[in-house]
């Protein structure tokens, strides 16, 4: 029997599966972490103990399941971009900087958009640069480390901190360096050297590779650390949004995955790179691909937020008591900004607003208005990918917010999309198995392990209450800016930290 593993390095936690070759899932393992936040805007990770170590366990936990069966590959996905720079030995010099989460490098990326220029930034890499590009981060680890910065080290992303240490190779996949701005070019898919020496000379730069690619095998070390039989190939991966979607047959010009989960996440596979401002431009994960992203920075946490102001009432009544709500929510409306707002209006002091209460409205309303606000953002955003690269063909809906159903028939209610919804939606890890399978050439390239289980349809009987309500939410926003700004600098100064959403993606 050829079996395979995929791996997963998400926020909150680490999971592993090994699957056969037609995508049967035989085991699964998980291990749990918490990112620190030493400072406001700062969010780490060790990635020794974080990454490497519950790698390493979940690895032991899947081997150890079936000793006598032979693991004919493994791929690893992570949370990114990060950044963790190492030595020769692969010993980190400091805690792995987060992606978009950790905002600490704001100076920096100011001043190398003014040396490079904004437009020409968000011509050859296909956005601006913002908190989630890796470039910054480095730019300023150079600046931390003052005399002792070392040009020539190692720095990598979750998942190749792993490969690294899996097999001593130092690679970056085409993904993941398409979201190092500003040192990688989008049109012709590798570095910008010329933009690397102009920022941070010198500065060595990983072997590019596809996440489909072989690039290596497992060394003896990381067997016995492992549980991994030595000489084990290894598959590169990717960012584990990319692998999600992969996972869920997104893959094809036109599709879009949209993920439930604590945040929203939007990947659409393109026919061509664009440049469009607000949104990311990336490699893709097959060959010589691009897709579109977006994310929203609050969404699922809003309802766990909601069901513990609510003195923890099951979660199953707090969905019934808003399904019994009707559409509209009975005047109220929910700005999702709890965590300032990623995609479409990218501003860190964005904070929520609830607007329309009175004294009948109860919990059911405040969920069915966190769900309808969190639509309305949806709509935003597949509005704006529309006119970069048209209307998506296909939507495939993942993750854990599918489950019972209310939620994503809001999202189709007020987007007025169609949403196909998998019969598994395993995650990331899944999607690393079948990438292991494709890249030592036990299955075809174009294998899908994807199984659709259901699709859902809007309800047209709400279409004219959630026009007035989208027109609504889009005027709040703006009209309710000066007055947030104002609260959330006098939380800030106050020593406010909000909490990193556990589970989003890059």
């Amino acid at each position: 029997m050829n079996l395979v593993i995929g791996v997963d390095i998400g926020t909150g936690s680490t999971k592993a599966v090994l699957a056969t070759t037609d995508g049967t899932v035989r085991v699964v393992a998980r291990r749990d972490h918490v990112p620190s936040l030493p400072r406001p805007g700062w969010v780490e990770m060790d990635a020794e103990r974080d990454w490497w170590g519950d790698v390493a366990e979940v690895l032991n936990e899947l081997t150890s399941a079936h000793p006598d069966d032979r693991i004919e590959a493994v791929c690893v996905s992570g949370l990114g971009p990060c950044v963790v720079q190492t030595d020769e030995q692969l010993h980190p010099r400091r805690p792995a900087i987060l992606y978009g989460v950790d905002t600490r490098a704001t100076v920096e990326i100011d001043e190398i958009t003014a040396q490079l220029g904004a437009d020409s930034i968000l011509q050859r890499c296909g956005k601006d640069l913002s908190s989630q590009a890796i470039g910054p981060k480095l730019a300023w680890l150079c600046r931390e480390a003052g005399e002792a910065w070392r040009p020539q080290d190692r720095w990598f992303s979750a998942h190749t901190y792993v490969v690294a240490r899996l097999t001593g190779e130092w690679v970056l996949d085409h993904h993941t360096a398409s979201q190092c701005d500003p040192f990688y070019d989008i049109h012709t898919q590798d570095w910008a050297t010329d933009w690397v020496e102009q920022v941070l000379p010198g500065l060595a730069l990983p072997r590019l590779v596809w996440p489909s690619e072989q690039v290596g095998v497992v060394h003896a070390a990381a067997a016995a650390a492992t549980g991994l039989a030595e000489g084990t190939p290894v598959v590169a991966g990717t960012v584990d949004a990319w692998a999600e979607a992969f996972s869920v047959g997104v893959r094809r010009p036109g599709d879009l995955m949209l993920m439930y989960g604590s945040t929203m996440f939007f990947v659409q596979v393109l026919t061509a790179p664009t440049s469009v401002r607000g949104l990311w431009t990336t490699s893709g994960v097959e060959r010589s691909t691009h897709t579109l992203a977006a994310g929203m920075a609050t969404s699922g946490t809003i309802t766990t937020w909601l069901q513990d102001l609510t003195g923890g009432v099951p979660f199953e009544t707090l969905v019934a008591e808003a399904a019994a709500v009707p559409a509209g929510s009975e005047g109220l409306v929910m700005l999702p900004y709890f965590s300032g707002e990623r995609t479409p209006i990218y501003d860190p002091l964005a904070r929520g607003v609830i607007a329309g209460l009175t004294l009948r409205h109860g919990r059911g309303h405040l969920l069915r208005a966190a769900y309808e606000g969190i639509a309305c953002g949806v709509r935003q955003i597949v509005e704006s990918f529309e006119e970069a690269a048209g209307r998506p063909t296909r939507i495939v809906a993942v993750g854990g917010g599918t489950q019972g159903g209310l939620w994503t028939q809001i999202v189709s209610d007020v987007s007025g999309l169609v949403q196909q919804v998998p019969a598994e939606t395993i995650g990331a890890s899944y999607g690393d198995a079948l990438l292991a399978a494709i890249g030592v050439g036990l299955v075809p390239p174009e294998t899908d392990w994807a199984r659709l289980d259901h699709t859902i349809q809007p309800d047209p009987s709400t279409a004219s209450v959630y026009a007035t309500l989208f027109q609504t939410y889009g005027e709040l926003y703006p009209a309710t800016r000066t007055q947030v700004h104002r609260l959330a600098r006098s939380a800030e100064a106050s020593g406010d930290v909000a909490d990193v959403e556990h589970g989003a993606v890059g």
